[in-house]
């Protein structure tokens, strides 16, 4: 049966937001109020009523929400129904009276229980947890399935999925995605569950025609395939998720792909967070290093860009930072949700280029906030980097095969100044450019870029990038370590001589 096509898709910029506002005011006053502890007492302390937010604008009428914010009361987020306001709601529904009682709370029990939990990864900060009920794991699902249908998935397709086994949103999208979808998936659990060997097996017997994971672990795992002479012609998509994949990481995969037999390859990028509990993905484009944007479902959730110096909402196409306020979560609830994100294209609505879907579109290459660090290189004052840029510009480095960006403190004094190390593989094997000349590269690249330079520049071999990237054992493997000492703590492990 052929999925009908939702109303809001026939929608002009203007009149989805009303109707998204409409539906913001009915899941706040039916669901979120009665039920939330945070947010009953945030409204009543603004003294914040929910009829007055009637067009888009009126949405900074409600606080931000953020990180510390659930780390703080995370329980406080969880709607937790009333059994006094259950009963009357219980009473008052028509369902009862035609399904029956026990069946409409059976229904209820659905909607408000419990039943899984996911985590962030806790890199930048602490990681904090977010509740799923049955109702929030069939809009996972949904979602989902909305990502295959973009990324050009069939259901013929055989997919095989390198996320990690973990409480992590990028594993249980997939799994839920491709249980909506319907098509055949086996997943390996990444590196942390089979190894490298137990990924190349499951690509042997699958022959899969879609791969998902994390971008340096399928690397990792696609130059493994082509050292063994593996062959994997059926593979024509190549989705990545869970952490940035600059143009140059796309390009390394698909000329992985090329090597293993297989045909022109989309290599399509999925941008998702924790809070949001679901994840969005680009379209195949024609050019394949051009981003046709991450299609959003505004059904689901209301994605606002702001100024983050501000707060305030800039103009379509104008980049900020993305703000996240669900329409139909249960569980774990925030409204307004600063995700610390820079989407650099904004947010723009009208038809696609590429695939004709009236969808809002994320545009642009998403980076963090957090990404942005502070170094003291010299005497006088600290110089903020940029590690977002740098990653594009060491992934678009030719000569460059895999690496990381290492920050400690000289001696691993506390009191001393930073300093910038990078850990790099060269390319090309045999073939491969001398230290010498790669180091210039590189050294050219960080001066026009950040208008500084690597301290060192260190040349490993693929077992040790690999052990410092943490392939196989990290759910996310580090590009980008800090390994500062705070005052009092032990000081960290060497990764160099």
């Amino acid at each position: 049966m052929k999925n009908p096509q939702p109303h809001w898709l026939s929608l002009d910029k203007k009149a989805l937001r009303t109707w998204q506002m409409l539906k913001l005011r009915r899941y706040l006053g039916d669901t979120v109020l009665p039920f939330s502890p945070h947010y009953r007492a945030l409204f009543r302390e603004e003294r914040l009523r929910t009829d007055a937010l009637r067009d888009f604008s009126c949405l900074r009428h409600i606080p931000f929400s953020s990180k510390e914010d659930l780390l703080k009361t995370p329980r406080d987020f969880v709607l937790a129904p009333d059994e006094r306001v259950l009963k009357r709601r219980l009473g008052n529904i028509v369902g009862a009276l035609t399904r029956g009682r026990d069946t409409v709370k059976e229904d209820l029990d659905r909607e408000f229980r419990p039943l899984m939990m996911t985590s962030t990864t806790g890199r930048s900060a602490d990681p904090a947890t977010f509740i799923y009920t049955g109702h929030d794991i069939r809009i996972l699902g949904l979602a989902g399935a909305r990502v295959m249908r973009i990324c050009g998935a069939r259901r013929e397709m055989r997919m095989l999925n390198m996320f990690p086994f973990a409480p992590h949103l990028a594993f249980w999208q997939t799994h839920y995605a491709g249980t909506e979808f319907g098509v055949f998936m086996v997943s390996s659990g990444g590196g942390k569950g089979l190894g490298t060997e137990g990924n190349l097996r499951f690509m042997r017997k699958l022959d899969p025609d879609i791969i998902i994971g994390m971008p340096t672990f399928l690397y990792h795992v696609l130059r493994a395939a082509v050292d063994e002479g593996m062959r994997c012609p059926k593979l024509s998509k190549i989705v990545v998720g869970g952490e940035k994949a600059p143009a140059g990481m796309r390009r390394r995969l698909r000329g992985l792909a090329a090597e293993l037999g297989a045909g022109a390859v989309d290599v399509l990028l999925t941008y998702g967070f924790t809070e949001a509990k679901m994840a969005w993905a680009q379209c195949p484009c024609e050019q394949p290093d051009k981003n046709s944007g991450y299609h959003l479902s505004p059904d689901f959730g209301i994605v606002e860009i702001i100024d983050p110096a501000t707060g305030e909402q800039v103009p379509e196409g104008e980049p900020g930072e993305v703000v996240w306020t669900p329409l139909e979560a249960r569980g774990s609830v925030v409204l307004r949700y600063r995700t610390g994100d820079i989407a650099s294209g904004g947010i723009v609505y009208g038809k696609c280029p590429h695939c004709d879907r009236p969808m809002p579109r994320l545009m642009g290459e998403i980076s963090r906030t957090s990404e942005i660090k502070e170094m003291r290189l010299d005497k006088l004052k600290g110089t903020l980097i940029d590690f977002n840029r740098l990653e594009h510009v060491l992934d678009d480095c030719a000569q460059v095969a895999t690496w990381q960006l290492e920050i400690r403190k000289v001696h691993d004094d506390p009191l001393e100044l930073d300093e910038l190390i990078l850990h790099v593989q060269k390319a090309g094997g045999a073939n491969a450019a001398s230290d010498e000349a790669v180091r210039n590269i590189l050294y050219r690249r960080f001066m026009e870029e950040t208008e500084t330079h690597p301290n060192r520049i260190l040349f490993h071999g693929d077992e040790d990038l690999r052990r410092m990237q943490g392939v196989g054992k990290m759910l996310k493997e580090e590009r980008v370590v800090d390994h500062r000492p705070r005052p009092g703590a032990p000081a960290p492990q060497l990764n160099h001589a």
